[in-house]
C-alpha cells in the first residue's frame, strides 16, 4: 500500500536535484507549454511571498522502475515563438539508474521546468520570420528592474505583475539598472562573506533614492532561492506506474486542457519514440482528419483491451513490431469500403464504427469474400446508432463475437445481437427520423450510393416543400389530417437527397410543379433516384397516400440494405 511523506526544500535544492539527475519526470508527462508571461508571473509571485502550490513527487526504486521503464529529463533550454509561447518541446526520454535517480515529478513539472530554465538553463526567442527548425534564435534573459522610478507595471490592474520582471532579447544593451535573475546563483551571492559586496556592485548604477529598494529585492531574491523552503511537496512511496498515471490524470484535470489521449500518446512514445512521426505518415489524405486517438484505439482493439483503454509496454511493442501489418489492415479496410462505394474519409468524426471491420480484416485473410456481412454490420451500426453510448464495451462485444464466429462478420452473428438485430420497430424508428438528423442524413446517403457523385455536395430536401404546410390547408383536407400531416412533413418518407445547385433551383416549388417542369428522361431519373412510387399523385391533397406508398418502398429498400 502506498505511503505519503510531506516535506519541503529550497528552490535551489530542487534545481540541484534536477541538475544531478535525481529528479526526472514520468514518460507520460506532456510537453512544456508555459509561455514567457507565465514564467515572469511565477517569479513575481515568489517575490510577493505567494505560495507556489504543492508539488507531487513519486518515489521510484527497483520495485516500480526497471531498465526498460522510461522517464524524461528536464529541459536545459527552451525556444519561444514570436507570440512568446514555448514551441512544442518534447522532454528527452531516458532510462534511469535508481541508485542515482529516485524521484519522478507527477505534478509541478511546468513550474519546476520554468525555475530550472530561469536559473540554470537558457531561453531563446524565434523571430516571426524565422523557420521553426532551421531559423535563427535570439538569446533572451530574464531580468528584473532595480530602479523603482523606471518600473512599468500597472499596480491597479488585476492579476498584473507587481515587480518589473520580463524576458528581453536585448542582451547586448541592457539597462544598467536591470539585473539578470540567474546571476543570483553566482558564488559571490551565495558566500556570506562576499554577498554584501556582490549586491552593492549589482546596484552601483541604481539612483540613490532606489538603492534600498534594489538592495531589498536582491536580498529577498537570495532568500527565496536559497533559504526559504518554498518547494513544499508530497512524495508517494510504493506506488506502481499504472497508479501513478491515474494520479497524474486527476491532478492535471484542471488548468490547461489535458486529454487522456495526450497522456496515452506520451506513454506510447516512451516505448516507441518515433510513434508520433509514424502516425503522421498515416494521418494524411483519406485519414487526414482522424487524429492519433483513432490509431491508439485501433491498436487497443487489435492488441489489447479496448475497455480498459490503457496502453502498456506489450501493446506499444506489438504495435511497433507489427506496424507494417497495422498499416496494411487500414489499407485493406479502405479498399473494402471502396468496393462498397463508401469513402473512408466520411468517418473522420465517427471512426469507432470502423474498428470492428479493421479487426476483422486484420485477422481474416479471406476478408474480401464476405463483403455482404461487412456492409450489413456497417449499415446496421450506423442506422441503429449502435455506438451512441457505451462505445468501448460495444467494441469489446464486437471483438468477442468476431472471435466466436471464427473471425467472421456474418448476418447470423448480427442477428444474435439485440442492438444490431433488424426488427420492425427499429425500421420504424429509422423511417421516423427527421430532416437534419444524423440518421436521416446517413440513410439518404446509403440509399443513394448508386447514383451520387462524391465530388458533389448533396443536401437533405423535402419532396413536398415544408413551407406548403405552413399555408392554409387544401379544401379537401380536414383540419385534423392537416395537423397530422404537418407532423409528418419532416420525416424520411418526405425527404430525398438533392445536389446543392438543384436544391437551390427547386426551393419551395410544389412537388407536382417541379416534376412537370422536367422532360421525360429527367422524370424517369428523378423518380428512380428519389424513390417515387409509380402511379402515385404528387398533389399536396394526396400527401398521405404519397407518404404511405413511399414509406413502403423505403421499408423494402432499407431491409435490402440491412439484410
Amino acid at each position: 500500500m502506498s505511503r505519503l511523506i510531506d516535506d519541503n526544500i529550497s528552490i535551489y535544492e530542487a534545481l540541484q536535484n534536477i541538475k544531478e539527475g535525481k529528479y526526472v519526470m514520468p514518460a507520460f508527462q506532456r510537453q512544456f507549454v508555459w509561455g514567457m508571461e507565465q514564467i515572469e508571473k511565477l517569479w513575481d509571485s515568489i517575490l510577493l511571498d505567494y505560495p507556489i502550490a504543492t508539488f507531487l513527487f513519486w518515489h521510484v526504486d527497483d520495485s516500480n522502475a526497471s531498465w526498460d521503464t522510461y522517464f524524461c529529463n528536464f529541459l536545459s533550454e527552451v525556444t519561444f515563438n514570436s507570440k512568446k509561447q514555448a514551441d512544442s518541446v518534447n522532454y528527452e526520454l531516458t532510462s534511469i539508474n535508481v541508485k542515482n535517480t529516485n524521484t519522478a515529478v507527477l505534478d509541478g513539472q511546468q513550474r519546476l521546468t520554468s525555475l530550472f530554465l530561469s536559473l540554470l538553463g537558457e531561453a531563446y526567442i524565434r523571430p516571426n520570420y524565422a523557420r521553426k527548425k532551421t531559423g535563427n534564435r535570439i538569446l533572451t534573459k530574464l531580468l528584473i528592474e532595480l530602479n523603482k522610478n523606471k518600473i512599468s507595471v500597472d499596480e491597479e490592474e488585476y492579476n498584473s505583475k507587481k515587480f518589473d520582471i520580463k524576458f528581453s532579447e536585448k542582451v547586448g544593451r541592457l539597462s544598467p539598472t536591470q539585473f539578470e535573475i540567474k546571476n543570483i546563483i553566482d558564488e559571490r551571492f551565495q558566500d556570506e562573506t562576499t554577498r554584501e559586496k556582490a549586491i552593492e556592485e549589482a546596484i552601483i548604477n541604481v539612483p540613490a533614492d532606489s538603492k534600498d529598494y534594489a538592495r531589498n529585492i536582491l536580498l529577498k531574491l537570495y532568500n527565496k532561492i536559497f533559504v526559504e523552503k518554498l518547494v513544499r511537496y508530497t512524495e508517494i512511496i510504493d506506488m506502481k506506474q499504472d497508479d501513478a498515471l491515474e494520479m497524474f490524470v486527476r491532478f492535471n484535470s484542471g488548468g490547461k486542457a489535458l486529454r487522456k489521449s495526450e497522456i496515452t500518446m506520451s506513454i506510447l512514445e516512451a516505448y516507441w519514440p518515433s510513434a508520433k512521426t509514424e502516425f503522421g505518415k498515416i494521418l494524411v489524405e483519406s485519414y487526414e482528419r482522424f487524429g492519433t486517438e483513432f490509431i491508439i484505439r485501433t491498436a487497443l482493439m487489435m492488441y489489447g483491451d479496448v475497455v480498459k483503454s490503457n496502453i502498456n509496454k506489450k501493446i506499444a511493442e506489438d504495435l511497433k513490431n507489427d506496424w507494417s501489418g497495422f498499416k496494411k489492415a487500414l489499407t485493406n479496410m479502405e479498399g473494402l469500403l471502396e468496393e462498397l462505394k463508401i469513402d473512408v474519409s466520411r468517418f473522420s468524426n465517427s471512426w469507432n464504427v470502423l474498428l470492428p471491420i479493421i479487426y476483422y480484416v486484420y485477422y481474416n485473410p479471406d476478408y474480401n469474400k464476405n463483403i455482404k456481412g461487412v456492409r450489413a454490420y456497417l449499415i446496421r451500426a450506423i442506422f441503429f446508432t449502435y455506438f451512441q453510448s457505451g462505445t468501448t464495451s460495444k467494441l469489446q462485444q464486437m471483438k468477442s463475437n468476431i472471435n466466436s464466429f471464427d473471425y467472421e462478420i456474418t448476418i447470423e452473428m448480427l442477428d444474435q445481437m439485440n442492438d444490431l438485430r433488424v426488427t420492425d420497430g427499429k425500421i420504424e424508428d429509422v423511417l421516423n427520423s427527421e430532416k437534419g438528423s444524423r440518421v436521416a442524413g446517413e440513410v439518404l446517403y446509403y440509399l443513394n450510393l448508386e447514383w451520387t457523385n462524391k465530388n458533389f455536395k448533396y443536401e437533405q430536401d423535402h419532396l413536398h416543400p415544408e413551407n406548403r404546410f405552413n399555408e392554409s390547408k387544401p379544401i379537401s383536407v380536414s383540419v385534423e389530417d392537416w395537423k397530422r400531416w404537418r407532423g409528418m412533413r419532416n420525416r424520411l418518407p418526405n425527404l430525398h437527397l438533392l445536389e446543392g445547385r438543384s436544391n437551390g433551383s427547386k426551393n419551395d416549388m410544389r412537388l407536382v410543379d417541379y416534376y412537370n417542369d422536367m422532360n421525360d428522361e429527367q422524370k424517369t431519373d428523378f423518380c428512380k433516384q428519389a424513390m417515387i412510387p409509380r402511379d402515385v399523385s404528387l398533389e399536396i391533397d394526396d400527401f398521405e397516400k404519397f407518404y404511405e406508398e413511399r414509406k413502403k418502398m423505403l421499408t423494402k429498400r432499407l431491409r435490402e440494405l440491412l439484410e
